[in-house]
């Protein structure tokens, strides 16, 4: 019985997300049914972590286990007959049966996209949130934006409609650049321990209130100690959200993507 870890990547846009919904198209209950055809049997697909609807994934990771003796390559090229163009396993290795995706990742990143120019490309329009004006100061999110490294408590960041163990995680680096030749395009790249729901949306939507001059950079510290969500920022959309990659201890779970 091969247990596995898949990398994927995914396109969100009209999807529920990762999680399995009472309604809706989820990738992880597309990847099951891919599962379930290719094994004769249900399969049950953890994954790394659960993106929300509308969010895109270069490297997320998930594991599972197969009854069927198959090579990972095999079923890397297996499950992407079965699954949608908007869905693919790029790497299929087998990896030891206590590898879990989402309680051994220790290292999570994240890319969020703004277009910051006056007209958006239709072509963009499910990968970026459009920002037209005014020209955001990068310097000025950038300083507000290393504050938030560190272990925080990132209570004021949370989204709601979740449970959750608790609201402290550490950043590990938060970093925010025009993108050469973008045409406007700016990244925020976020690593970290782990994140919380809508936290990076929350975060994004925070460091705009500086760029746009709204608010100083210091004001992003009042409301990570205060720890009230009503305070910071409005949610980023989801379509400006990549989950980049995961990372594991072991060197047999380690896995990775760039944008």
């Amino acid at each position: 019985m091969p247990h596995l870890k898949l990398t994927i990547a995914y396109d969100g846009t009209g999807l529920v997300g990762w999680q399995r919904q009472a309604e809706g198209v989820s990738i992880q209950g597309l990847l099951e049914q891919a599962c379930a055809e290719l094994d004769g049997r249900a399969v049950a697909v953890a994954g790394a972590g659960r993106t929300d609807a509308g969010v895109h994934a270069l490297g997320q990771v998930a594991s599972l286990t197969l009854e069927r003796t198959i090579a990972p390559d095999a079923v890397g090229r297996a499950l992407n007959t079965r699954l949608p163009p908007a869905v693919r396993v790029l790497e299929a290795v087998v990896v030891p049966d206590r590898f879990h995706a989402r309680f051994d990742a220790r290292r999570k990143s994240y890319r969020y996209r703004i277009a910051n120019r006056p007209v958006l490309s239709p072509f963009e329009r499910a990968y970026a949130w459009h920002v037209p004006a005014p020209t955001l100061d990068i310097e000025a999110m950038a300083q507000a934006a290393g504050a938030l490294e560190g272990p925080h408590d990132f209570k004021a960041f949370q989204g709601t409609g979740r449970e959750t163990h608790g609201t402290e995680r550490e950043l590990y680096s938060v970093r925010v650049a025009r993108v050469p030749g973008g045409d406007g395009i700016i990244a925020f790249d976020l690593s970290g321990s782990g994140f919380l729901r809508h936290m990076v949306r929350n975060i994004i939507g925070t460091l705009v209130e500086v760029g746009c001059g709204r608010r100083r950079p210091g004001w992003v510290v009042e409301v990570l100690e205060a720890g009230d969500r009503a305070l910071a920022g409005r949610t980023a959309p989801a379509a400006g959200l990549f989950l980049v990659s995961v990372e594991y201890d072991r060197a047999d779970a380690d896995t990775g993507s760039k944008i």
